[in-house]
């Protein structure tokens, strides 16, 4: 139990005192630039399978 304890006052040691976190607009701009990046990516994961289905359809 003694180790358990330890482990925890290290962990919150580290996230408190360590780590630095991103100001609010940083991390505001980086969702966003996320949320923009997939979206361009689901658009053109749904424009190469409509081409394929269309392909395979012709094909067919």
């Amino acid at each position: 139990m003694n180790k358990l304890t330890q482990l925890v006052k290290d962990s919150w040691a580290e996230v408190t005192e360590n780590v630095t976190w991103p100001k609010y607009a940083e991390l505001q701009a980086s969702s966003t630039l996320v949320l923009v990046a997939s979206l361009i990516f689901a658009l053109l994961v749904g424009l190469i399978d409509l081409v394929f289905k269309t392909g395979l359809e012709l094909f067919y």
